[in-house]
């Protein structure tokens, strides 16, 4: 076996250890590493691997920046192994991922964060998915990690207005002159609708029948979208930032969102509408969730504004 090969399913110190001239210049650096650290979590694109845990096994290594001073056994002083292991407990807890290869690169870039760290090598493996382990492994430099957090630092983060619209609130010819009001405060608006009018198809399987619940308030969505070309049906967060940025008017369409999210509100037979859109208020950090037509939902951090059909919004 060439030594590249046997190098691909080395251990990723032993991966450092080769490619240490090309970011040292050929001093030594200082490296930790973190081996077989297994997690169960819900990972994964396939439909088989949703509402499952499988075990994922992690070795990290990350080379340091040499101590300017004696250590004086103080552990303040160097990059705690804490640091490793609470960037993959973070990212696992931010949301559902689809990907490995999206996990690793989160972990890269949170652990690159840190002052001391220089580079580092994330191997990240499923242990359950077939007779032997399936994974991918990354190498990230520290290079371009800082001035990216600097963007994000200084870019102002909006805080948009969210109106949840009943039925009768869709439907109304009041529509039109609420978009109106909604287009002329400073702050990004979102949409949010409940179930259609229609019955809804009834599953025995919690798990299907969110994703039906889901799927019919995304057709009511539309219906919305349907009435007002100002109305734009978005279904990921990226999507949900753009719009925000760019002054367009957002209707939710939450099945991916809800789907990938650790915190999701429990499920429940006949999808409550008003709450995911008091969930999203809370996560987008929302200036102001109205409600047009429908019930108050319970309290949270989001000033909640109730109004009926006749109303003026604003």
């Amino acid at each position: 076996m060439s030594n590249e090969i046997r190098l691909a399913f080395e251990h990723p110190s032993e991966r450092s250890h080769a490619m240490s001239d090309d970011k040292s210049g050929g001093v030594p650096l200082d490296r930790i590493s973190l081996r077989d650290h297994i997690v169960e979590v819900e990972i994964g694109a396939f439909q088989v691997e949703r509402g499952i845990n499988q075990r994922i096994c992690f070795n990290i290594v990350v080379e340091v920046r040499p101590v300017a001073q004696s250590v004086d056994d103080d552990v303040d002083r160097i990059l705690s192994y804490d640091k490793v292991t609470e960037a993959i407990a973070a990212e696992l807890a931010d949301e559902r991922l689809n990907l490995l290869e999206t996990l690793a690169e989160r972990i890269a870039e949170r652990i690159l964060l840190e002052p001391q760290a220089l580079r580092v090598f994330v191997r990240i493996e499923k242990l359950d998915r077939g007779p032997g382990a399936l994974g991918v492994e990354i190498v990230r430099a520290n290079d371009d990690i800082s001035s990216r957090d600097n963007e994000a630092q200084t870019e102002e983060k909006p805080h948009p207005i969210m109106v949840f619209l009943s039925n009768d609130a869709i439907s109304s010819h009041h529509l039109s002159g609420w978009l109106d009001q909604l287009q002329n405060p400073p702050a990004p608006v979102i949409l949010c609708v409940g179930l259609g009018e229609n019955a809804v198809p009834v599953s025995g399987a919690p798990l299907a029948q969110r994703r039906i619940d889901l799927l019919a308030i995304e057709q009511n969505a539309w219906v919305l979208a349907g009435r007002d070309a100002r109305c734009v049906v978005v279904e990921t967060r990226t999507e949900l930032d753009w719009a925000m940025k760019n002054g367009q008017i957002s209707v939710w369409a939450p099945s991916k969102i809800i789907l990938d999210a650790v915190d999701a509100p429990p499920a429940h037979g006949g999808e409550n509408g008003v709450d995911l859109a008091l969930w999203l208020a809370t996560h987008v950090e929302a200036a102001q969730l109205i409600t047009i037509g429908a019930q108050m939902p319970e309290t949270g951090k989001t000033p909640i504004k109730q109004a009926e059909i006749h109303q003026q919004l604003l």
